[in-house]
């Protein structure tokens, strides 16, 4: 019985044993979905290679190392990396999060990897400033709106110095290796990381002490990987590991500076660049609230013209409309988040990628159905017309089951989610994480699919010293970490929203007090636009008028030919033909405003020119015979008789032909010209707001028309 009981104990015991080892093994194996953000150095960012690198990247590596697990690191930007672990698609984040009561409530953070703060830095050479009362009498800058800028002026009495301030960090800078100041300060990692990138600084003193970041778990779930990274955390401590990993992306200025290849300079072959680029493709191009033009293309190529030294003339003109400027001449450049293809290789060349783009799937903020492509099963998804979203839904459309709707604008197909006409939608990923920030309550339940590529565009075999100077620009950006920076400031943490003064755009009061100035603009151009080409194609409508109803045959013919062919050409195939055609035929460049003009009153003059053969022949024709009868001359006929009153009859047609000019000044937006329609477009690209934006541009539209009708009324009471 003994040996029995001995024998059961031993299996039992080895079955123990096995089980353990298996149990640890697969435990050492298990991976771990890690979310970190897109850009921001030196936490986490891409090297030349496109491999990303960092001080989050390397500990979180490092610790798995440490405690026997894998890591699955998923570079989604901030905000992506928050709603993955909300909605369990990540086990965790780690990207520079600051540890805040706020965020307590929502996730488990794991003890302080990192305590940030803010730090003063001089030039190399300077040696007169060694502590702050040293800044007596000096210039010191920070940025704009930071913890920086808040500390210089709480102690600016204290330590007498003036101080100045930027909206960028390459501008701030700049001014301390131009001497324009003495002293900058910053957050302390960036100072570092800009230090051991051979920014010619080093920082005096200790720093201030900020928040501290932290390593985060959904709240109440995967403690053992918190547990991890702890042990992990304090084994890197005591072995030094910690510290070598920080020193390597953070110097001080006093050591000696990371080795770094050198930024060709190219010689420019212009005095001016003409870059055309998309209006509103937000993160990418658009308007801020004061009318500025912004974003991750307009900060590459403008930082690269500074790098180079030449000089650029952006034309914000759509992107198809961007595209033809290129081919046609009018533009030397395009930058519009354009992606590289095999087809478009064949008309231009291309510069290195600067962005990897992708696609992602997007359903409205309470949507709890829908988490995977298989749920997508009888629902109808949307996308814009020809992207890359569209190709994908159509390539897996019979192997989900959903039904696909198809959009020309952004607008519209947000809209469409919004209002449940659709139940998920599809675009790149940049875009909707925009909306995102701007308010659109949108969630992504999928990972991106990879995309395409954007590159700076020339046409081929032409200005290859452009493109040159773009691609020394962009490599030397991206060894530096400004490459970084700019992306950060449009995409992931939320910074891109704009700073409207706290006005709240998700409101019609909210967004008529932040864009009205904008918007009476957009206003002023429409009405000159309509005035102006009224105005030259009444005069030139009455000329053809005349000849279509002349006894001279030749007149005639030629005035029915004219009339023919302009009515017979859609009016936004002759603003394009007429903005883009000609240039390229003549070689003589036509501004946008002017080719609008010309557009409108070609077309308004080949149907007033109608209204007056119609008000002419409208006049009994005996009344031309009694006049030629009593001896007079036709041209005193028409001058006397006739036309007094042909006029009273075309009035009214003449009225509404105004009424319709006005309104097709809406068309003259695709060749670029910002009149109030395509002031709204640029405004929706910013705000996301298309229903009430859209709705303020229809009541505005509405009571110009109904003000210029009454006013036209007045006029003819008084003519009869």
């Amino acid at each position: 019985m003994k040996k029995r009981r001995l024998l059961s104990f031993l299996i039992l015991l080895v079955a123990s044993i096995i089980t353990l080892g298996f149990s640890e093994k697969s435990h050492a194996e298990t991976t771990y979905k890690i979310g970190t953000d897109l850009t921001f150095a030196p936490f986490e960012f891409q090297d030349s290679d496109g491999n990303y690198i960092g001080i989050d990247v390397d500990l979180i590596n490092k610790i798995a190392e440490d405690q026997g697990f894998k890591v699955d690191l998923r570079p989604l930007g901030f905000d992506s990396s928050i709603q993955g672990v909300q909605s369990d698609q990540l086990d965790g984040m780690i990207a520079g999060m600051s540890i805040t009561d706020e965020r307590k409530k929502t996730f488990d953070f794991s003890d302080p990897y990192f305590d940030s703060g803010i730090q003063m830095a001089v030039h190399k050479d300077n040696s007169d400033i060694t502590s702050y009362d040293d800044l007596k009498g000096k210039t010191v800058a920070a940025k704009i709106g930071t913890e920086s800028a808040t500390f210089l002026e709480e102690n600016k009495d204290k330590y007498g110095y003036s101080i100045k301030q930027y909206e960028a960090a390459d501008a701030l800078y700049n001014a301390l290796s131009n001497n324009n100041v003495q002293a900058i300060f910053d957050d302390y990692p960036v100072l570092g990381y800009a230090v051991n990138n051979g920014q010619p600084f080093k920082m005096i003193g200790d720093y201030e002490v900020g928040s501290s970041y932290g390593f985060a778990v959904k709240k109440g779930q995967n403690k053992e990987l918190l547990d991890k990274f702890n042990k992990g955390l304090k084994d890197l401590k005591a072995d030094g590991t910690y510290d070598e990993i920080v020193s390597k992306y953070i110097s001080t200025g006093s050591g000696t500076i990371a080795p770094s290849g050198e930024m060709k300079k190219i010689e420019p072959k212009k005095d001016t660049y003409v870059i055309s680029s998309d209006s509103a493709f937000a993160p990418f191009e658009y308007q801020d609230s004061d009318g500025k033009y912004k974003g991750i293309d307009v900060d590459l190529l403008t930082r690269a013209a500074e790098m180079q030294g030449f000089n650029l003339q952006f034309k914000f003109i759509g992107f198809s409309s961007a595209m033809q400027a290129l081919e046609s001449g009018q533009a030397d450049g395009m930058i519009a988040g354009m992606t590289i293809t095999d087809e478009r290789k064949e008309n231009y060349d291309f510069s290195k990628p600067y962005f990897k783009s992708g696609i992602q799937l997007a359903v409205a903020k309470d949507n709890n159905d829908i988490k995977a492509y298989k749920d997508l099963d009888g629902k109808t998804v949307g996308a814009k017309v020809g992207t890359e979203s569209a190709d994908f839904l159509k390539a897996h459309q019979d192997e989900y089951g959903y039904t696909i709707k198809n959009f020309d604008a952004a607008d519209q197909l947000y809209d469409a989610l919004k209002v449940g006409s659709i139940d998920a939608m599809m675009d790149d990923y940049p875009v909707i994480g925009y909306a995102v920030q701007q308010g659109q309550d949108l969630k992504t339940p999928i990972e991106r699919e990879s995309g395409g590529e954007y590159g700076f565009a020339v046409k081929k075999g032409q200005n290859p010293e452009l493109l040159e100077m773009f691609n020394e620009a962009l490599a030397e950006m991206q060894r530096t970490g400004e490459y970084d920076q700019i992306l950060s400031t449009h995409i992931g943490d939320g910074s891109t929203s704009e700073n409207t003064d706290s006005v709240d755009e998700s409101t019609i009061g909210g967004l008529l007090k932040n864009n009205y100035p904008a918007l009476l603009e957009g206003l002023w151009k429409t009405i000159v636009l309509a005035l102006v080409s009224f105005a030259l194609a009444l005069v030139l409508g009455v000329i053809f008028g005349l000849f279509r109803v002349s006894p001279v045959k030749g007149l005639r013919l030629f005035a029915g030919i004219y009339i023919d062919v302009i009515r017979g050409i859609p009016m936004m195939v002759l603003a394009f033909f007429i903005f883009f055609g000609l240039p390229g035929m003549t070689g003589i460049t036509i501004p946008d405003f002017l080719a609008g003009i010309i557009t409108l009153t070609l077309n308004a003059s080949a149907y007033i020119a109608e209204i007056v053969r119609g008000g002419i022949n409208a006049v009994p024709i005996g009344q031309m015979e009694a006049s030629r009868s009593l001896g007079l001359s036709y041209n005193k006929t028409m001058q006397k008789i006739i036309l007094p009153q042909a006029i009273k009859i075309m009035i009214p047609s003449f009225i509404n032909q105004f009424v319709i000019s006005l309104k097709d000044t809406t068309i003259i937006s695709a060749i670029g010209v910002v009149e109030l329609l395509q002031t709204g477009k640029i405004i929706v690209a910013r705000t996301t707001q298309s229903s009430y934006v859209y709705l303020i541009i229809a009541i505005m539209y509405l009571i110009l028309i109904t003000l210029l009708t009454k006013l036209a009324n007045r006029l003819d009471k008084k003519v009869n």
